[in-house]
C-alpha cells in the first residue's frame, strides 16, 4: 500500500506555484493600485457570483495573505503526496462549492481570501484519513487536527466580525462531502493473514493454541504418535530349475547297470 506514497515534483511544485500566484495577485493590487475586494463573493447577488472563482486569490492585507500562505503550503503538499489522484478535483471543486455555499449563507459583505480552501483541505484530509482506516493516513488526520484544530472555533458566528465564518463553515462542509464522494480504493486494506479472514477459528490455530484461557503462553501438548502395525513378513522359497534332467540320467544309469 505504501507504493502509492510517491514523492514527485508536484508535491512541492503545486503548493509553491499556488501560493506564489496569491502573492503575485497581491503585488499587482499594490503596485498598480487595483482594488480587487469588489471581485470577492457578495452573497445573494448576481455580480457576487464572480467571487466564487476570484475570492480565494484576493486578500485584504499582507498579514491576511501571510496567515493563509503557510497552511496552504503544508496542506497542499500533504494533499498532493497522500491523495495525488484526487488532489486536482479536491482543489477545483473545493473552491467552487465552498464559494457557492458562502454566496448562499453569507452576510451582505464582500468575502475574500483563501481561508475557505484551507478549511476544505483540513476537513477533507481529516475525514478521509479516518475513513480509510489506514494507519498512516489516520496519523496524518490526527496531525492535521492537532495543528489546525483551533480553526474550528472560527466556523461559529460572533467570534470576530471581520472574519468570514460563513466561508470557513462552507469549506468545512465541502471538505467533508468531498471526502465521502471521492473514494480511495488504492488504500483499501486487503486480507493478508489467516486471522483477518471472517471464518477464522482461533481454536484451530496452532499459534493461539499456545495460550491458555488466561492468556498465558504455554507449550502445545505432546503429540501422541499412534502405533502402526507392521505387516507380518512371509518367507517364500524358490527352487531353481537346473538344465539337467535327473530322471533321464538316472534311467540311463539304471540301464547301464549289469544284472546280477
Amino acid at each position: 500500500m505504501d507504493k502509492y506514497f510517491k514523492y514527485t515534483n508536484s508535491v512541492i511544485g503545486l503548493p509553491l506555484f499556488f501560493v506564489l500566484f496569491l502573492w503575485f495577485v497581491y503585488w499587482l493590487e499594490i503596485r498598480f493600485g487595483f482594488d480587487f475586494d469588489t471581485n470577492g463573493i457578495l452573497p445573494k447577488t448576481a455580480s457576487g457570483l464572480q467571487g466564487i472563482i476570484f475570492s480565494p486569490f484576493i486578500h485584504s492585507d499582507i498579514k491576511h495573505l501571510y496567515n493563509n500562505s503557510v497552511p496552504l503550503l503544508a496542506l497542499l503538499a500533504a494533499l498532493q503526496f497522500f491523495y495525488a489522484k484526487q488532489s486536482f478535483f479536491i482543489i477545483v471543486f473545493g473552491i467552487l462549492f465552498s464559494g457557492l455555499i458562502t454566496w448562499v449563507i453569507g452576510r451582505e459583505s464582500y468575502h475574500i481570501g483563501a481561508s475557505g480552501l484551507i478549511y476544505v483541505l483540513v476537513s477533507f484530509i481529516f475525514f478521509k484519513g479516518l475513513m480509510t482506516k489506514y494507519y498512516r493516513l489516520v496519523a496524518l488526520s490526527l496531525t492535521v487536527i492537532m495543528l489546525y484544530g483551533g480553526m474550528l472555533w472560527y466556523v461559529f458566528p460572533k467570534v470576530d466580525d471581520t472574519i468570514s465564518w460563513e466561508g470557513h463553515l462552507a469549506g468545512l462542509i465541502t471538505g467533508f462531502v468531498l471526502s465521502v464522494i471521492y473514494k480511495t480504493p488504492e488504500y483499501k486494506k486487503g486480507i493478508k493473514y489467516d486471522w483477518e479472514k471472517p471464518d477464522f477459528d482461533p481454536i484451530e490455530d496452532k499459534f493461539m493454541q499456545r495460550f491458555d484461557e488466561n492468556g498465558n503462553f504455554v507449550n502445545l501438548p505432546p503429540v501422541v504418535e499412534e502405533e502402526i502395525e507392521e505387516p507380518e513378513a512371509h518367507l517364500s522359497y524358490y527352487t531353481p530349475t537346473f538344465p539337467v534332467n535327473y530322471e533321464v540320467v538316472l534311467n540311463k544309469k539304471n540301464e547301464s547297470k549289469p544284472e546280477s
